[in-house]
């Protein structure tokens, strides 16, 4: 028997023996499934060997007040709620946030059981950095924003990874080379699943490819962060002499190297030529 509360549980993305033995007992033992489409839900029970006897209530973020008011009061009534998406971890580009802040708001008790996320997953797959990352969600379908998505995008400096449709992957990697031409990027498909693949490199050989092996099924895309600055990146000369007009050559040094993220070495021996010209 579950506690009363709100249970989010993670499932399978697409192989089936990915679902924990706690996901499975939570599912089990709830007494009400809250769906993201409960036709999804009733088939992915079926095929796993669980009961479908029991409340499925479709739930949806932009779903009225009341409608999440109404499964608090299960809960607040003694009752357990598993919360599910159509596939994968809950809350990831998926409804179930405002659901969450509610329950909070109410003193309702909300329990984790963690599992599949293709997020987590494609950036294991990529071999691009993961020790900072940002994931952004499913990237616009109109042209416009597509474009305004990828230039807002283009200064933050970790690893970006937004889900997209294998329809839309080509007109969205020409999109991104026009904002980000110089990235590495990794575009992940069928995660889990039999024809699971990685597509690295740059923009233009993962295109080449593309059109030569046309993908199928659903896509992470993983974009590695912007390349360090280098001296050529930017007018070092000009922007040294501006800073040591107001501060020492070492702290001239410092602040230059930490603002365009240069190696300290090549900023200084800069600084030091500029010194012996002025001489």
């Amino acid at each position: 028997m579950l506690i009363s509360g709100l249970y989010v549980v993670a499932t399978p993305i697409g192989n089936l023996k990915d679902l924990s033995e706690r996901a499975r007992e939570t599912l089990e033992n709830a007494d009400v499934i809250a769906a993201e489409d409960t036709r999804v839900t009733k088939k992915l029970f079926s095929l796993l060997g669980i009961s479908a006897n029991k409340t499925f209530i479709p739930y949806e973020d932009h779903s009225e007040e009341k409608k999440f008011q109404q499964i608090i009061d299960i809960i607040l009534s003694g009752k357990s709620v598993a919360l599910v998406s159509d596939a994968g971890s809950p809350l990831i580009s998926d409804p179930g946030y405002k659901l969450v802040r509610e329950c909070r708001k109410q003193g309702v008790s909300v329990t984790t059981i963690p599992g599949a996320c293709a997020v987590i997953s494609a950036l294991q797959l990529s071999g691009l950095p993961t020790n900072r990352f940002m994931f952004a969600g499913f990237i616009p379908n109109k042209d416009k924003a597509r474009i305004d998505l990828f230039t807002e995008l283009k200064t933050i400096n970790t690893t970006l990874v937004l889900y997209e449709t294998a329809i839309r992957l080509e007109k969205t990697l020409v999109a991104l080379k026009k904002i980000m031409p110089e990235r590495e990027i990794a575009v992940v498909r069928e995660i889990t699943k039999i024809y699971e693949e990685c597509i690295n490199g740059n923009i233009d050989d993962v295109l080449l490819r593309l059109q030569e092996n046309p993908v199928k099924g659903e896509i992470v895309l993983v974009i590695a962060p912007p390349a360090e600055n280098t001296t050529q990146d930017i007018d070092l000369n000009t922007v040294l002499r501006e800073e040591m007009k107001h501060c020492s050559l070492k702290e001239a040094v410092k602040n230059v190297a930490e603002k365009y993220k240069l190696k300290r070495n090549d900023v200084y021996e800069k600084a030091l030529q500029i010194k012996n010209q002025s001489l």
